[in-house]
């Protein structure tokens, strides 16, 4: 399928606020006190606790973070940590590990931009600064809700023949639904020509340049009057005051990727007042907005949203069927 782009004028957004790093000094290493992979992620751990980073870019916590650092540089997937975890690590390696933890707390840029990579549901994908690092909740539900078995939103993932993908980023979430549902073709939109590159680098690397389409616009602009089985969505919903207080990590990604407007529910609006003009009947809605439930429930008390929620997630994705 020849990929087509509708161009349109991208809104003007303020660039991303990135204050300043302080100036660290890294504690100097001799030779032989690192030996293996658990001894560099114990000193990535108490580097991390005693800069008091940020967490929330595909690892939750310092120690999660430490074992992805040093599973990348090693090229080793985070699955194969505990195998290698107390295997020795060579010196050209050490040096490379300690760069990058150097890097993290120098510049408390995440680790997923120093190492070009962040995993969804066990894949993995490109990143750098142009898409903000995906950590939506929709990759979970694609295979806890719509796989056809007990408790399943659907009832046959094969059936589902179009999908729509609105605010795509770097691509995960469309190409996870491409392996949710064999058999469908599948429209993904941003406003971003610099995330739509990344996506299409994603897109590329699992082969599904037949089956996803990349669009340039704004929501549903691009695509007219096409319906679809399924919308999914992760947009931006930060409201103001999350904007201001946002931690110095998320300061490196996109502002456009976080800015939902004073409430946080502006684009998630819109969403939901023309999500029905392009939905098959027995179609849905499946869209994250992150706390906006109270705001979102405020906007529209009689919509009847379907709350989902995931292993790390309560009321933060819900599902609207097409009726």
């Amino acid at each position: 399928m020849a990929k087509k782009t509708i161009k349109k004028t991208p809104a003007k957004t303020a660039a991303p606020l990135k204050r300043k790093p302080a100036i660290v000094k890294a504690p100097k290493v001799g030779p032989g006190e690192l030996v293996t992979l658990l001894d560099y992620v114990r000193y990535a751990t108490s580097r991390f606790i005693d800069a008091k980073l940020a967490f929330a870019h595909g690892t939750t916590d310092p120690v999660a973070e430490a074992a992805f650092i040093v599973c990348e540089i090693l090229h080793l997937h985070p699955d194969q940590f505990e195998t290698f975890a107390i295997a020795r690590v060579t010196a050209a390696e050490g040096r490379k590990i300690l760069g990058v933890i150097d890097a993290r707390v120098a510049t408390r840029k995440p680790a997923a931009y120093l190492v070009n990579k962040i995993y969804m549901r066990g894949l993995p994908f490109y990143v750098d600064e142009r898409v903000i690092v995906p950590r939506s909740f929709i990759g979970e539900l694609l295979e806890s809700h719509f796989s056809g078995e007990d408790g399943s939103l659907i009832d046959d993932p094969t059936a589902v023949e179009s999908v729509l993908e609105l605010c795509t980023g770097s691509g995960c979430l469309p190409i996870l639904a491409a392996r949710a549902f064999p058999n469908a073709r599948i429209d993904t939109v941003d406003l971003s020509g610099d995330a739509l590159a990344v996506a299409a680098r994603n897109i590329a690397d699992y082969g599904l340049e037949e089956r996803i389409t990349l669009y340039k616009g704004d929501l549903f602009a691009p695509v007219g009057n096409t319906r679809y089985d399924l919308i999914i969505t992760n947009p931006p919903y930060v409201d103001a005051q999350g904007m201001a207080d946002l931690p110095d990590e998320c300061r490196h990604e996109p502002a456009m990727a976080f800015d939902g407007g004073d409430d946080g529910i502006d684009l998630v609006r819109r969403i939901v007042e023309q999500a029905g003009d392009h939905l098959n009947p027995g179609g849905g809605l499946l869209c994250e907005v992150g706390r906006c439930q109270p705001a979102l429930e405020d906007a529209y008390p009689d919509a009847g949203f379907l709350w989902l929620d995931t292993e790390d997630s309560e009321g933060e994705v819900f599902w609207l069927p097409a009726a």
